[in-house]
């Protein structure tokens, strides 16, 4: 869906300096952030150019159904969204390259990102939108059932299982949270912790435990998620006795966490202790003058494409306003 561009002629390329590409705004990244700030920035002649990463249009092409984002009344499939997001930030003239940002020197403006560990891009602004990565236990079933069962985000995809039963994994705050959301949907949630114990906060495990449709499974781990006809039907337990434990439910919910894509900038940028980029009160600006995050890289809260898409637009007119301050 997503091809590589050949850019021999494209008029948008930007000229080099020293044996590096020198470019006005470059964009890292292209879910929902990556894609708006693009599309903001075009629109404000700054000739973005934007590398989609590891995964083109993020997070959401391993989604199938999004019926929570406004303009969309029927719903639509994550990957034709962000095909939706790349059209349009074509249209305004953005530069969409396929590659991966695999370093970064910020040390000074125009600051320096190494492309696919070869070519190098000088960029007098950068806004990072890559995002953050769920985790996720590792069973192959687990990929098999991922967009048809499995799920890491109870907000995007908890309204599917509307009066049906399903499973959460995890024990900590975010896992309190997406069984709590959950049960207001589900007929029944059933909460899988493999200590004997929740890390969650104390109010989250009393809001848990006084919630009547959660039930919490302490010492369980997952060996497989079973399905029939390429949808979850059940998830497979064994207990702290060894017993193998089979419980039917049409939908499960990964909540161990997620990481974000800030390694590369970790030198340089400040960073909470699991790796989300801060950014200044009310704007996308990192404490790096001239650098700007957006997306799900700067937000462990909310992790949705419609905040995210908000934050890319802040990012674009940070930007916008940061050049028009400098001599370009």
């Amino acid at each position: 869906m997503f091809k590589k561009m050949d850019l021999s002629d494209n008029k948008t390329q930007k000229k080099s300096e020293g044996g590096a590409e020198k470019v006005k705004c470059l964009i890292i990244g292209s879910g929902p952030a990556g894609y708006t700030a693009a599309i903001y920035a075009a629109r404000a002649n700054l000739n973005p150019v934007l590398y989609e990463g590891l995964q083109p249009g993020g997070q959401l092409t391993t989604t199938t159904e999004v019926e929570n984002f406004p303009g969309y009344p029927d719903g639509i499939t994550g990957p034709e969204m962000m095909e939706d997001f790349a059209k349009q930030a074509k249209r305004f003239g953005t530069d969409v390259r396929f590659g991966l940002a695999s370093a970064a020197d910020l040390s000074a403006a125009p600051f320096k990102i190494t492309i696919d560990n070869s070519k190098i891009i000088k960029a007098e602004s950068l806004i990072i939108a890559t995002g953050a990565t769920a985790k996720y236990i590792g069973l192959e079933s687990e990929k098999k059932y991922m967009g048809s069962g499995v799920s890491a985000c109870a907000t995007c995809d908890g309204f599917f299982y509307k009066n049906l039963d399903v499973a959460v994994v995890g024990g900590g705050d975010t896992a309190a949270e997406e069984s709590l959301y959950l049960s207001g949907i589900c007929r029944k949630v059933y909460l899988i912790i493999r200590k004997d114990h929740m890390r969650a906060s104390k109010v989250m495990q009393e809001r848990v435990m006084n919630r009547k449709n959660i039930t919490v499974l302490y010492e369980h781990v997952t060996r497989e998620i079973l399905g029939t006809n390429g949808v979850v039907t059940g998830v497979l337990l064994i207990n702290s006795k060894g017993e193998e434990v089979r419980v039917d439910v049409s939908g499960f919910f990964v909540a161990i966490g997620h990481l974000p894509n800030s390694a590369i900038f970790k030198d340089y940028l400040d960073t909470d202790e699991t790796g989300y980029i801060k950014t200044l009160p009310g704007s996308s600006k990192t404490n790096i003058e001239g650098v700007f995050a957006c997306g799900d890289v700067m937000d462990p809260h909310y992790r949705q494409a419609v905040t995210a898409a908000g934050t890319g637009c802040m990012a674009a007119m940070d930007a916008e306003r940061y050049l028009g301050t400098r001599e370009i």
